[in-house]
């Protein structure tokens, strides 16, 4: 009887570690995407072309990109239960580049 009393409590537990699991996905590809952008800056690339390309097809649409002051990239975290409230996330990267 009390194993039916925990299973959901279990299930929610799943599924909140899911979502903590995407999020730290999404943060981790905006920081690979910034990367890729800044990267392209110090060789005259299209920064925000190589942050879109960097990210995975499903982040790319609603991605914004800035390339001001370094590259900005923020995404959405995908959300398992619609319902939730949106969150974004992002990272900044800038790269130096050298005279030698």
């Amino acid at each position: 009887m009390e194993l039916v009393a925990v299973v959901p409590f279990l299930l929610l537990a799943v599924l909140a570690v899911a979502q903590i699991a995407l999020a730290g996905q999404a943060l981790w590809s905006a920081s690979v995407a910034a990367r890729a952008g800044a990267r392209a800056a110090v060789v005259g690339g299209d920064p925000a072309a190589a942050a879109r390309a960097a990210l995975p097809p499903s982040m790319r649409e609603a991605a914004t990109v800035e390339d001001e002051d370094g590259v900005e990239v923020r995404v959405e975290v995908p959300r398992l239960i619609p319902s939730l409230p949106p969150v974004r996330v992002g990272a900044t990267s800038s790269l130096e580049g050298d005279d030698g």
